[in-house]
């Protein structure tokens, strides 16, 4: 899988890899699936941080210097490089966080990375890094040492779209990827250095994330920090970084509505809905975990939801039948385990699942999908992101208070609008309060503009929206 498995217990520093040294701690990589240990990495510690952060700022000068044309070149040879290494991704990834290798790491979560970096090439192509106005040019110039901080649940989706717009404008960067998913983030860092990214260009460390990233967004030669992950963390980096007054980029938590408006077809608004919730092991930021159904059809939507759940495949992610695989970690089982329980102690209806592994799946961190209905959007298990295959169906009167719920919430990433009329979803869309919002199955576009409003995050990702985060911008005012 890897081009050498002594790169896991190694750094990629200043474009080569160093051996961890005896006082580096070692963690093991646990198969989610089965409970065994499927590998082990070296932690880096501050000598490791500073020694890449080091590097990443001696290369930034002559990178950034570099031509449109040189950094097409780059991209094109990653590209190159990356596609033919996708069955090693999508295994490293089915492997480290279990998503179904048929089902999800193959056609969607390996490729996902290749599909960024073919965006950054094709904005790079024609961004326009210099305009006039009037006799004030407007120059836009990469923004300068950048950490990168990563989480497990899309990993190679979350890595590559912050490291290929922070290479396409000419900044280097020290990447931290979750230490849950450590094997697809390996193979990354194999291909960009195969590619030929200049020495200290890209540096990547394994390691603690509360240790690690409070020294990377407190340290002043750390020019910008983006990150996604968990709000306490994103608050955490926010206040390390503050005293140096960098740039700091969050993507974080969701809980976003899916609202099924009454002219919708209901069987497959709910069953869309329901697959939607499930894939990943609900593991997915954008997930429409809430529901929002018409009252007087919330109990024929409580069939359809059951129906669909109890025809999903789980199982093995590498078995080719299986849907939903395991949760990625014990921490993040134990979670979603105790959100169940609470969602049961506050009175929503359960529809199906609930506590416990699924009957023939107890060695791995399996879930049972899920479904409580009549749920109140005050109930915890409405307001705080499970991140697990939990839905909320929650009934609704009129429109206005539809909206009025799908609005009632910290978060404002995504959210989901089913209507027969088109027209009428996009009226919808206008007054939800969040980031992006998907009419009637609409799929990603990763050259959309990708963040969240409120408690979402702040800053934008994907496309040209996510050149402007690694791009400071300078007038020169009284050109001629």
């Amino acid at each position: 899988m890897f081009e050498s498995d002594q790169h896991l217990q190694s750094f990629y520093i200043d474009g080569e890899w160093r051996q961890a040294s005896d006082q580096c701690l070692r963690q093991a990589v646990i198969n989610p699936a089965n409970g065994e240990v499927s590998g082990y990495i070296a932690l880096a510690g501050e000598a490791e941080v500073d020694a890449a952060i080091e590097a990443a700022q001696r290369a930034f000068p002559l990178f950034a210097s570099t031509s449109r044309e040189q950094r097409l070149e780059l991209l094109e040879n990653i590209c190159r490089i990356y596609e033919r290494r996708l069955d090693d991704i999508a295994a490293a990834i089915s492997l480290e966080m279990g998503a179904p290798l048929e089902a999800l790491s193959r056609p969607l979560q390996a490729p996902a990375g290749l599909w960024h970096f073919q965006t950054a090439k094709a904005v790079l192509e024609n961004f326009a890094f210099q305009r006039r106005q009037g006799s004030t040019e407007v120059v836009r110039e990469p923004i300068g040492v950048c950490a990168l901080i990563t989480p497990w649940n899309w990993p190679m989706n979350q890595l590559v779209c912050k490291v290929a717009p922070a290479l396409a404008v000419g900044c280097s960067i020290v990447l931290k990827p979750s230490q849950n998913s450590p094997y697809s983030a390996t193979i990354l860092a194999e291909i960009l250095d195969e590619a030929g990214v200049p020495r200290g260009v890209f540096n990547m460390l394994n390691g603690q994330g509360a240790k690690l990233g409070e020294q990377l967004a407190s340290d002043p030669r750390i020019d910008m920090v983006s990150f996604t992950g968990s709000n306490g963390v994103g608050a955490q980096l926010s206040r390390a970084a503050a005293s140096t007054i960098k740039r700091v980029s969050l993507e974080l938590g969701g809980k976003s509505a899916n609202l099924i408006l009454d002219d919708a077809d209901l069987e497959q608004a709910v069953t869309q809905g329901v697959r939607s919730m499930m894939s990943n092991s609900g593991q997915t930021c954008i997930a429409p975990s809430r529901m929002l159904v018409p009252a007087t059809q919330l109990e024929r939507a409580e069939a359809i939801a059951a129906a669909v759940c109890a025809e999903l495949g789980l199982g093995d992610p590498f078995v080719g039948s299986t849907e939903v695989g395991p949760i990625a970690h014990q921490r993040q089982f134990d979670s979603v385990q105790r959100l169940i329980a609470l969602g049961m102690t506050e009175g929503a209806r359960l529809v199906c699942g609930g506590l416990g592994k699924p009957q023939g799946l107890e060695r791995g961190l399996f879930c049972k999908p899920t479904v409580f209905s009549a749920v109140d959007n005050r109930m915890t298990i409405a307001r705080e992101e499970i991140f697990g295959p939990v839905l909320c169906l929650i009934p609704y009167h009129d429109l206005d208070e539809a909206i009025a719920i799908a609005n009632d919430s910290i978060y404002g990433l995504s959210g989901y609008v089913q209507s027969a009329s088109a027209e009428r979803a996009r009226a919808v869309a206008l007054r939800l309060r969040t980031g992006s919002v998907h009419l009637n199955g609409a799929s990603i576009d990763l050259t959309a503009p990708f963040g969240g409003y409120k408690q979402s995050g702040n800053g934008r990702e994907w496309g040209e929206a996510g050149f402007e985060e690694f791009l400071e911008t300078k007038a020169i005012l009284g050109c001629i």
